[in-house]
């Protein structure tokens, strides 16, 4: 087994169900699934849009899990979470009723044509870098403590929710 951090996102709704709905319903299928273990997932954030910004506000968590996938499997259940949810993609960094990425797998580097771990600009993202810290307020990624971000940029734009 080795230890993951999957980033889960999303910003509309749809007949489904709404963001917060999308993000609990992947969680559950994690802790269902006979391929994780030690699931745990962060409080639940609400932040501006990263990118393209004329675009409602995100939801986010992360969950940290044991895994016995391999990484392209890992990428093929996250993939098919976002297509259990009905997530359409209409503009890069656009709108979408749940996201599913893999944030860290292990301690491996990765550079394929279909998975980039650790997830390219991790570092510049404090809604996945506030909930990883929150599962894990040790973690280094590339030799570099995730707590050692600048303390200005730390919660710029995010909002503590709940616990998921």
């Amino acid at each position: 087994m080795i230890t993951c951090y999957i980033g889960l996102g999303g910003n509309i709704a749809n007949a489904l169900g709404t963001p917060k709905q999308h993000i609990a319903n992947a969680i559950v299928a994690f802790y269902a699934s006979p391929h994780f273990a030690n699931v745990t997932a962060s409080s639940l954030y609400q932040s501006k849009a990263f990118g393209v910004t004329d675009q409602p506000d995100f939801f986010n968590a992360v969950v940290k899990v044991d895994t016995d996938l391999a990484p392209l499997a890992l990428l093929d259940f996250c993939q098919s979470l976002e297509s259990a949810a009905k997530r359409t993609r209409l503009r890069h960094w656009g709108e979408r009723s749940l996201d599913v990425d893999v944030l860290l797998y292990g301690d491996d580097t990765i550079n394929h044509a279909r998975l980039t771990v650790p997830h390219e600009g991790l570092f510049a993202r404090n809604f996945v870098l506030i909930p990883m810290l929150e599962l894990d307020p040790t973690l280094m990624v590339n030799g570099q403590k995730l707590a050692d971000l600048p303390t200005s940029q730390q919660w710029q734009g995010l909002e503590k929710l709940t616990v998921v």
